[in-house]
């Protein structure tokens, strides 16, 4: 499970018949030892996104009525700590455990919709977990009734930055990494090596460079809440819940920080090709609910201009972000990143045109 899954999207492969998987195998011991006697019909790869994680769907067949019929195998890969850890040395030491697991202990502490662990064997670094299903927010938003099924990413958005933040402590990851102005201009530097698609010379480069500088520091100044940091429509997924009405689930939340909280709600709102859904006026609409959300809980730190400015900011950043590390990953031979990236440019486009703060920053994305 993992950022992009989606019917359309999965490569399938079909297998007709019970798959043998060797009885001394970690996955046949965690199968065995959740639901004893259980088979496994056939096995899925699931499409991840630009995770070095695995993903595979399993079809189950057996006796005890709690055996699932479908449950998903997740491989943690080679890296616990996401590549701007790494590359930043944000940890001093490796965490005790997969990031994965701590946040997922965390968000189920809080409340929020994660998908319920049956096994773990870290040793082989496997887990299998509840299968959320193959229906991410994104298509199920492009069928009708976006707005409300966005209302519902809201709803989950503000359990996890209010309360997540009100119950954070040191004992989960997140508490020890901020998204601060040194990862924020990170980030801005894969726009400048990739984005501006090697085109900008030496006096185009010396001229942006201040205004990333300015846009990082200026993010820097607004509070910080608990963050997913990836909360978008291909980490969000629809179920049907049992009063008949649709209800969301989490996943790809093992990055979790400390970030503005316009943060997530850029991602959320203009991330993508989320524009084919996500109008102008439904964001208008969507940003008050949130903002009224928050007022309600007592929890607004920011009048509502600047809190206004501060998702403007934070979108710019993220479409400038996007733009630099999609480019990156179709030149690493990842492919269908690239149609992306004219409506990260539109994005950035549209509020930079609410001020003439970052000039150059506009200039240069006329590439």
């Amino acid at each position: 499970m993992h950022s992009g899954v989606s019917a359309a999207r999965n490569k399938i492969v079909h297998v007709p018949r019970e798959i043998e998987v060797p009885r001394e195998s970690p996955l046949a011991a965690a199968i065995q030892g959740c639901w004893p006697g259980a088979r496994v019909l056939s096995i899925t790869p699931i499409k991840g996104d630009a995770s070095n994680r695995r993903f595979w769907r399993l079809a189950l067949d057996g006796a005890e009525a709690a055996t699932p019929k479908t449950v998903v195998a997740m491989d943690l890969g080679p890296d616990d700590l996401p590549l701007y850890a790494r590359a930043l040395n944000l940890f001093e030491t490796p965490p005790e455990e997969p990031p994965w697991l701590n946040l997922h202990r965390f968000l189920k502490a809080i409340g929020a919709a994660v998908p319920k662990i049956h096994a773990s064997d870290l040793s082989a670094r496997l887990l299998i977990v509840e299968d959320v299903g193959e229906i991410s927010l994104f298509a199920a938003a492009a069928r009708g009734n976006g707005a409300d099924l966005y209302r519902l990413s809201i709803d989950e958005l503000l359990l996890l930055h209010v309360n997540g933040t009100l119950r954070i402590g040191e004992d989960c990851l997140a508490a020890r990494i901020a998204y601060d102005r040194r990862l924020f201009r990170w980030e801005l530097d894969q726009f400048l090596e990739f984005g501006m698609g090697g085109s900008a010379d030496a006096a185009q480069t010396r001229a942006i460079i201040p205004e990333l500088d300015e846009l990082a520091a200026r993010l820097d100044r607004f509070p910080r809440v608990f963050s997913h940091r990836d909360y978008h429509g291909g980490n969000l997924f629809v179920q049907t819940g049992a009063n008949g009405k649709p209800r969301l689930r989490v996943i790809d939340f093992q990055d979790a920080l400390m970030a503005p909280a316009t943060q997530d709600l850029a991602v959320l709102l203009t991330t993508r090709d989320a524009a084919r859904v996500v109008t102008p006026g439904i964001e208008r609409r969507l940003l008050g609910y949130y903002y009224a959300g928050l007022i309600r809980l007592g929890a607004a730190s920011l009048s509502f201009d600047d809190f206004m400015e501060s998702y403007r900011l934070c979108v710019i950043q993220h479409a400038l972000k996007t733009i630099g590390r999609f480019t990156l990953l179709e030149r690493q031979g990842k492919s269908g990143y690239s149609g992306y990236i004219p409506y990260a440019i539109a994005q950035a486009r549209r509020m930079l045109t609410q001020k003439n703060d970052l000039p150059t920053v506009d200039r240069a994305l006329g590439i």
